[in-house]
């Protein structure tokens, strides 16, 4: 199940005006007239299957009574004929309407700003003062080789361009990342997942990756499994088929993953350092929310990631992207911008989106709300806490020294074994 069927035909020039915040035209003319042919074909079959009942129980009473019941025999036969035409026609149309809401994106939420790029998205807060140097300040690729942290040139002879070996203290400061984010959002209430890096098809399409960007994702021949792109692909798959208990609500996940992409659609853009990799390290927040709390979830979810870059010391902006930077299946969506030197700007480091019903149809994750025999989709939401080659990047430029060494944030110096400064 995808996006409601019944919003279409009720509103539908209302979604083609939120769609087209995205920068997409949608037509809803073909499907619109496909449905009403489906639900003709529907109401025809359900009318003579009532016929072939009502038929069936005459021919038995002829029966019974001794009487000739050839006529209706065979008046039931065409019956049945048709009833057969009819449902092949109804799973054709069905499979038509699926395919074509498989493409139709996630209108965005009526509060998210117009706009066409980044340019246009709304700064919401800024923290932190951006550093200043009384030396000429490093790019994270020279530090990171400088120190021995960083190995671009081996990571390219092992896999290629745009994959890194992090060496040293660089695989341990990964590691002590990894660690300090995953423990501050258990201490939030997150539970903790370990989920396989490799998923089906159907899990792809559940979370919105599939169809739409298929030459974004790797896949592993031939056995038809991919490699996630990010953990939001398994976590919110957990509860794939599912109906939640409304008590359980909001669920709240955490996970450390590899994450990988193609990159299909960035050729040439940060090709330097470990800012845009095919493999990177990210821990990921997903939530499964009533929709009524939905938005409050979002806004905590937002202040979670933020936090962690504060307990670092980084400075971040935090914007609300407007319809032309959103992504296909995002209802609302804040980005937090981490300052680099390098960039001489904010640069994305996490990106926390509210997908509405979106994936839940797509996944048929559902709740039953107390004292109601009737279910409904639940709210998901995801967001990155963080980005962790990202993270240790900005540490690297934010924190650099004169004499090439890095200051260690000290939240960070208990898994560092008391290490203060990377040298």
């Amino acid at each position: 199940m995808l996006i409601s069927m019944k919003r279409i035909r009720q509103e539908p020039e209302r979604l083609q005006s939120l769609i087209a915040k995205k920068g997409i035209i949608v037509d809803f003319t073909t499907i619109i007239s496909r449905d009403a042919e489906h639900r003709r074909l529907l109401a025809e079959m359900e009318q003579l299957k009532a016929e072939r009942n009502r038929v069936s129980g005459e021919v038995a009473r002829l029966k019974k009574s001794g009487q000739d019941g050839t006529a209706l025999i065979a008046e039931m036969r065409q019956v049945g004929g048709r009833i057969t035409d009819l449902e092949s026609q109804v799973r054709e149309l069905e499979g038509l309407i699926h395919d074509e809401l498989l493409t139709v994106p996630n209108p965005p939420a009526e509060d998210v700003p117009n706009g066409t790029s980044e340019d246009d998205n709304q700064e919401i807060k800024k923290w932190g003062p951006v550093p200043t140097f009384d030396f000429e300040p490093r790019p994270h690729w020279e530090i990171g080789e400088a120190l021995g942290v960083l190995d671009f040139e081996r990571g390219r002879k092992l896999a290629g361009a745009r994959f890194t070996v992090f060496s040293g203290l660089g695989a341990r400061m990964t590691r002590a990342l990894i660690n300090f984010m995953l423990d501050h959002n258990r201490r939030r209430g997150y539970v903790e997942i370990a989920p396989p890096y490799l998923v089906n098809r159907e899990s792809l399409m559940g979370t919105g990756q599939l169809p739409k960007f298929g030459d974004d994702v790797f896949r592993v021949v031939p056995h038809d499994y991919y490699l996630i792109p990010t953990a939001e692909v398994p976590l919110t798959n957990l509860h794939r088929d599912e109906i939640l208990n409304e008590s359980d609500l909001p669920i709240r996940y955490t996970g450390y993953t590899a994450s990988f992409r193609a990159e299909a659609g960035a050729a040439g853009r940060d090709t330097r350092g470990i800012i845009r990799q095919h493999q990177f390290d990210k821990v990921e927040l997903v939530q499964f929310a009533r929709p009524d709390e939905s938005s409050a979830v979002l806004a905590a979810m937002l202040k979670d990631a933020e936090d962690l870059l504060e307990q670092l010391g980084l400075s971040y902006r935090t914007v609300l992207l407007c319809g032309g930077d959103m992504g296909f299946g995002h209802h609302k969506t804040y980005d937090i911008e981490v300052w680099m030197p390098s960039y001489g700007r904010y640069v994305e480091i996490s990106s926390c989106s509210l997908m509405g019903d979106f994936q839940a149809r797509r996944a048929n994750i559902r709740y039953r709300p107390a004292n109601s025999k009737k279910t409904e989709f639940v709210h998901t939401l995801n967001g990155s806490a963080l980005a962790v080659g990202r993270t240790f990047a900005a540490i690297l430029e934010n924190f650099q020294q004169e004499d090439g060494t890095v200051m260690v944030p000290p939240v960070l110096q208990p898994y560092l074994d008391g290490c203060d400064v990377l040298k």
